[in-house]
Parts: C-alpha cells; structure tokens; sequence
C-alpha cells in the first residue's frame, strides 16, 4: 500500500514539474505519515507569515495621529466656509427679489411694442424702482458684513442688475430720447456709495442690452404708422456705437454684446431706408440725408 501511494506522489511530481528531481522521493513517507499536514492548508487555517501576523496585531496601535495645528487650520477653513454659505443664501434670497421685481418691470415695458400710451406704460415701470431701490439697499447691506469681498459675491446679483439698467436705460430713452448715464442709474438704484456701487462692465452690458430692443421697437412704430421712429432711433444707436468705439473692449462677454449692437444698428438702417425710399419719412435731420 506504501510503495503504491509513493509512485502515485512521484507520477504527480513527474508530471507538473518540468525537473523533476528522485532525490525527493526519500520525503514521500514522510509526507505521507504526516497527519496534520492536510489541516493546515484547509480553509479554515489559512496560512500566515509571523511577520504578517505581527504587523497586523500592531496595526492599530501604530496608527499616525492628527496634528494639533492641521486640525485647527482646518477647522478655521470649516467655520469660514459654512459662515460663506450662510451669507450667499442670504444674497441669493435678496437676488430673487429683485429679479421678481424686473420680471414686473420688463412684463410692464413690452406693453409699448403693442402701440399703448408710453406715459401710461412708464407710469406702471416707474412703481417698481422704488423696490428695486430699497432691495439693493438691503443687498449692500449684507455685504457690508464681509467688507472688502464685493467682487467675490459679486457674480451671484452681476445678471439681475445688468438686465435692470437695461430696464431703466431704455425708459429713460423712451421719455427724454438720450442715454442714461452711469451716474443717473446710481442714482435711481441709492448705489452712490464706494463700497457697494453699479459696476461699470454692468451697466456697458445692460446698455448693449437695451440696444437689442430697438429694432422691434422701430418695426412696431412704424406699423403703427410713426414713420419718424425709425430716424430718432438710427441716431441714437449710431451715437451709441460711435461712443463704444472709443473703448478697447478685449474679447469677453462686453465685446460680444458689443458685436451684436451693429446688427441693432443694421436692421433700424434697413427699416429707415424702406421708409425714406417709399417717401415715408418725415422731413428733418437725419442720418441717411447726412
């Protein structure tokens, strides 16, 4: 039964070692007497290094601690920036007010593209600066609480006001015929003060914007049959562009609004010419004559 049991090991060995070596075979009985051999590879005692068994017991033990100084760094950065979020909720709850303000003032101002009275049209625009004033007064409010971080929360009101000045920059037009100033559009909103004023980049985008709305207007006066609309509003705009000339605009979000206001400017050109070549337009001065 021995001897059996041993050319059955040596036929194994033979076969999966490419060198097998008979001086092995003086093992066999030794292998083969050996009772707990089998145990020890079983599943249930996996075999393990006593360097491994070591630095798994000490594992624990051994385990880095945090600084005292890197945990207070960042605790300051935890508290700061929950003190941030806190502060931009409040900015942003102001934001949706005013933005529910010029949605009023802008459902009040389309009013004029349908031919209605502009003093009856103003009048309704006109009741909402006064909340849109004392809204930017309680936003300066809550940034005046983080001095010196104007520009860092400026991004979260920057779209609201450039389409308020546009909103006021287009019923000053409408009731005096000239462009709204930088300093009047303060003034209307109570931003005079150096620590929360109207930025000028916001109010260059809100005039470009206004410009956009010139041309529906043109078409819609004159199919109302104001056949002069068309030459007040082709000298404003060609005053406006040759004004936006003088800056050096680089190629961002202004210089892209700026672009667009030749396009303005070309389609209130097409509808004055129709006009002036169907003998339309009143006599006066005007752009096209000059």
């Amino acid at each position: 039964m021995k001897s059996a049991l041993r050319n059955a090991y040596y036929f194994t060995l033979s076969r999966y070692s490419l060198n097998p070596n008979p001086s092995l075979l003086h093992i066999v009985p030794f292998i083969s007497t050996f009772p707990s051999f089998p145990s020890v590879l079983s599943r249930n005692h996996p075999f393990r290094s006593p360097l491994c068994a070591t630095l798994m017991a000490g594992g624990d033990s051994d385990s880095p601690q945090t600084s005292p100084s890197l945990e207070k760094q960042f605790e300051k950065f935890r508290v700061q920036l929950e003190d941030s979020g806190s502060l931009r909720e409040r900015i942003r709850a102001v934001v949706l007010e005013i933005e529910s303000a010029t949605r009023l003032m802008q459902a009040s101002l389309l009013l004029v593209h349908q031919s209605k009275p502009i003093p009856e049209v103003l009048q309704k625009a006109n009741s909402q600066i006064n909340v849109l004033k004392d809204l930017y007064n309680k936003l300066a409010e809550v940034v005046r609480e983080c001095p010196g971080q104007y520009y860092r929360y400026h991004g979260d009101w920057r779209s609201e006001t450039q389409m308020v000045v546009s909103l006021l920059a287009f019923m000053h037009w409408l009731e005096t015929g000239n462009l709204l100033m930088h300093t009047e559009a303060e003034e209307k909103l109570g931003l005079n003060n150096s620590d929360f004023a109207l930025d000028l980049e916001d109010y260059l985008v809100g005039v470009c914007f206004m410009s956009n709305e010139m041309p529906r207007y043109v078409v819609n006066q004159v199919t109302a049959g104001d056949y002069d609309c068309p030459r007040k509003v082709l000298k404003f705009l060609t005053d406006l562009h040759a004004a936006f000339r003088m800056l050096n605009l680089r190629n961002d979000f202004l210089r892209k609004k700026f672009d667009s206001m030749k396009y303005d400017l070309r389609r209130v050109e097409e509808v004055y010419y129709d006009v002036k070549i169907r003998g339309l337009a009143t006599t006066g001065d005007s752009v096209g004559d000059q």
